[in-house]
């Protein structure tokens, strides 16, 4: 938990920075779980969770079905929003900017230790399964 400032105040930028370890250690933990033991095959897989067009994915169909709170919302908005003008070269700007606010929304309730969200988020990501 961040008790000694205020998580609003945060960029988005660095609670997408802190997201991305989140996700992705979510990730890897989950195709552990399924028994893929062999480097390559875990990073193959993982794809299908980690890209950019992936998360943006989850994200949009979460949206579509009125998931986040208004605070969430407030969260994914700045950070989809925000004038960042580098992307990856493999995506667009708008997938990367829904990639970035899932990753800053994972940042931001890591920061106010809200696991038990975290975790809600990502056991719908991985289809219902959370290792």
């Amino acid at each position: 938990m961040c008790a000694f400032m205020d998580v609003l105040e945060i960029n988005v930028l660095v609670l997408a920075y802190l997201g991305d370890t989140i996700y992705e250690n979510y990730i890897r933990h989950y195709l552990i779980d399924q028994g893929i033991r062999h480097v390559d095959s875990l990073q193959k897989e993982s794809i299908r969770y980690v890209s950019a067009k992936s998360q943006a994915k989850f994200l949009q169909a979460l949206l579509e079905q009125d998931y986040f709170t208004e605070e969430e919302l407030d969260v994914i908005h700045r950070a989809r929003n925000y004038k960042n003008h580098s992307h990856p070269k493999n995506c667009d700007v708008l997938t990367y900017k829904y990639a970035t606010a899932l990753e800053a929304l994972l940042g931001y309730l890591d920061l106010l230790g809200k696991k038990e969200r975290i975790d809600e988020i990502m056991q719908i990501i991985l289809g219902g399964k959370l290792c």
